[in-house]
């Protein structure tokens, strides 16, 4: 089973997006009778581009960059014998530089070797 993500900018760099790109419109519309039809494409885009860090900044919502899929089975557990095997390998390194201790490390690797194969 797969779940969709819509994955959109962070609230700051959004804000900063839309405080840069409210100065480009600011620049555009200043500038707009002296540089001709480059000013009116400048302001037109510095306005898109302050509209969308906008939404994303003001909505719940917002526009999102990409969309990622992300896979993982019903019960959440591991579901292939590398990772089972890359996990007990990893915790048997956090016992051995003293991360842990051994009652952690063999609590932890029966609650691993228990999980659905």
């Amino acid at each position: 089973m797969s779940s969709h993500f819509r994955v959109k900018p962070s609230k700051v760099s959004s804000m900063i997006g839309m405080i840069a790109g409210f100065l480009f419109v600011i620049i555009g519309i200043a500038f707009v009778s002296q540089i001709g039809a480059f000013g009116i494409v400048w302001t037109v885009l510095a306005i898109i581009i302050t509209g969308y860090h906008a939404l994303n900044v003001f909505s719940k919502d917002g526009v999102s960059t990409y969309q990622a899929e992300v896979d993982h089975d019903d019960d959440n557990h591991v579901t292939s014998n590398q990772d089972y095997e890359s996990k007990i390998r990893q915790l048997h390194r956090l016992k051995e530089d003293h991360i842990i201790t051994d009652e952690e490390y063999q609590k932890k690797k029966a609650e691993l070797l228990d999980r659905k194969w």
